[in-house]
């Protein structure tokens, strides 16, 4: 059983906000959601719009109609969806400015993203259901606020304290919380579970979020209340209107689901702690982010699971939300590292994230999760491993945090035999098992040089141990060399100009030791064979 609410906001509006000075932008900064509110806002010329004034918003069309209107306009006998040239000629003094959609829907999401503070579920109306407002799945979140009226009234009280008047309600389905917020009497309305058929009956047909020309045509036949349909035969409907009204019937009602696109996944995990006083420093953040994952570890660790990536949310006084995003190599449960990671990306975001007045709420969530698997080890071996372990991906998460994923690499295995080829620069993995590559069958160098370097060497025999190397004016005395190593270049990619290389570790009498290789098998490939220096040991 789920319980929606929806909050239905009818005249948004964002794009004046372009128009203030810098001035005005910070002394607006404590109600940053103000310029949500459209018909009630500014004059062109920035100045504000008197409440005795009638001003509407109109569409940028060749015959523009009302979008938007203030309450003296509707006062005055103004309606949307009224041509902009009737408005005029029956009020004089009206004041008008061109909608802009689409600052009005990017004005709206972000007013959705701070409603996340009451449940991360959260969808914008979408199809028919206009551009004014969003749904709250508040399953199981209203009894942190202290029931469901409790919560509407803190929503109200929020959202007014933004200066946007709203019409909320609470029902079972989501295609009655949208009916009874838009048409029911009352601004603030909780429908109790079952009562869906009682709280639709009275409202218009328009409450169905059916297609204009659908509900004018029910208006025709009759049918102007939800009462009138229900009840009905359900044949003749499904041959008039074909599946539209039937389908968003039964969705009111609850018998037919109606799927909505969330903003974000909701998350399995999720911690939030409301503040009695806000709180600005990077330490109370840290402490209520330490406390936060506090509460969430008993959970994981009883699912036997583990965060990868988290998220941080922090909703500010005057309604701007700022996140944080931590990531981590190998699932984990400990707050430690969460406030260890968390510190890095505070430091790291310090200078692009606004406190304002404060944030009030925090809210900790797990984006990607993992099952810790457990892993066998011997007594002798255990506590080297896993110390480790812990200390490289500590220090793997705490580049990635601290650089950005991007700036960290490293040197990823190629399937490739042939040295040149066999390791390539990417960027950091993401888990602990890329991060550590299977170690060759012959040793390597930890250097190897970007271009074998030519080198000249002495044997006693053709293919004899090397006994000196003369390499960038320097002999060196040679005092070991193990066998030979013989490496062929791959035959799919195999140049003419490429023959096989002889590899040998050498080492001097001052323990120095090279990698050398011999060009070319003498009197098959080359009837005089080259050596290289490709790499040196520490």
């Amino acid at each position: 059983m789920h319980r929606w609410l929806a909050a239905e906001q009818r005249d948004l509006r964002a794009a004046e906000q372009r128009d203030l000075r810098a001035a005005e932008q910070r002394d607006l900064r404590a109600a940053e959601q103000r310029d949500l509110r459209a018909a009630e806002r500014r004059r062109p010329s920035g100045a504000p719009v008197a409440p005795r004034i009638p001003f509407v918003l109109a569409d940028a069309t060749d015959a523009p109609r009302i979008v938007a209107l203030n309450p003296a306009a509707e006062a005055c006998g103004l309606a949307i969806g009224e041509t902009l040239a009737d408005a005029r000629a029956r009020i004089g003094a009206l004041e008008v400015r061109l909608a802009e959609p689409e600052a009005d829907r990017k004005a709206l999401l972000r007013l959705a993203r701070w409603a996340t503070r009451y449940t991360p579920s959260v969808a914008l109306f979408r199809e028919h259901s206009g551009s004014d407002g969003f749904f709250l799945d508040v399953t199981g979140a209203t009894h942190l606020l202290g029931g469901e009226e409790a919560m509407l009234r803190d929503l109200a009280r929020r959202l007014d304290a933004f200066d946007l008047p709203v019409r909320l309600a609470i029902a079972e389905t989501p295609g009655t919380a949208w009916a009874v917020s838009h048409y029911a009497r009352t601004p603030v309305t909780v429908v109790p579970a079952g009562a869906e058929g009682q709280a639709l009956g009275p409202l218009p047909v328009e409450a169905l979020r059916l297609l204009p020309e659908t509900a004018r045509t029910l208006r025709r036949l009759g049918f102007k209340r939800i009462r009138a349909l229900q009840g009905q035969h359900r044949a003749p409907f499904a041959a008039r209107f074909e599946k539209e009204l039937l389908r968003r019937l039964d969705q009111a009602m609850g018998r037919t689901p109606e799927p909505l696109v969330l903003l974000t996944p909701p998350p399995v995990y999720v911690a939030t702690r409301s503040l009695v006083e806000p709180i600005t420093t990077e330490d109370a953040i840290l402490a209520v982010a330490d406390r936060l994952m506090q509460d969430l570890a008993p959970r994981l660790e009883a699912d036997g699971a583990g965060a990868r990536r988290l998220r941080l949310s922090l909703y500010r006084v005057d309604g701007g939300v700022e996140r944080l995003d931590v990531a981590f190599s190998l699932p984990t449960q400990s707050p430690a590292d969460v406030t260890r990671l968390m510190r890095l990306e505070l430091e790291r975001t310090a200078r692009c994230l606004e406190a304002g007045f404060g944030f009030e709420t925090l809210s900790l969530a797990v984006t990607v999760g993992e099952r810790i698997e457990t892993r066998q080890h011997t007594l002798a071996t255990a506590p080297e491993e896993s110390a480790r372990a812990r200390r490289s991906t500590a220090l793997l998460d705490a580049l990635r945090q601290r650089l950005g994923a991007a700036s960290v690499r490293h040197l990823t295995p190629v399937a490739s035999h042939w040295p040149s080829r066999n390791e390539m620069l990417t960027a950091a993995p993401s888990t602990a098992a890329a991060w550590s590559a299977a170690r060759p069958a012959r040793l390597r160098p930890p250097l190897i040089l970007p271009r074998p370097e030519p080198a000249e060497v002495i044997a006693l025999l053709p293919d004899g141990p090397p006994q000196r190397l003369r390499w960038r004016g320097k002999l060196f005395r040679l005092a070991h060399a193990e066998a030979p190593e013989r490496i062929a270049p791959e035959w799919w990619r195999r140049k003419a100009s490429e023959p096989t290389r002889d590899y040998v570790l050498v080492e001097d009498v001052a323990g120095r030791r090279f990698w050398l290789y011999r060009e070319g098998i003498p009197g098959r490939e080359t009837a005089a064979p080259r050596w290289f220096v490709h790499g040196v040991f520490a």
